[in-house]
């Protein structure tokens, strides 16, 4: 079941990454780079699981609060027009 998995997170991040450089706005592409560090997450999540490596969900959960975390700071960042 996880063999399956792998291959479909994998595309549709490519998927994703490939909207992300073509959205129509820039609310768009943060959408999609939010979806892009998702579906990345759910990658690193199977492909632990399938290999029976603990300390890469450990890596995942780090690289969910950096997603999280950078996600907010670029919208904010986007809705003050470039003021920090």
């Amino acid at each position: 079941m996880l063999d399956l998995l792998f291959p479909f997170f994998v595309g549709c991040g490519l998927l994703f990454l490939f909207l992300l450089v073509k959205g129509p706005s820039i609310w768009d592409r943060l959408l999609f780079l939010n979806l892009f560090f998702i579906f990345m997450l759910l990658t690193i999540i199977v492909y632990a699981l399938m290999v029976e490596i603990d300390y890469l969900l450990d890596i995942a959960i780090v690289y969910a609060l950096l997603g999280f975390i950078g996600i907010v700071f670029t919208a904010r960042f986007i809705q003050r027009k470039g003021k920090i």
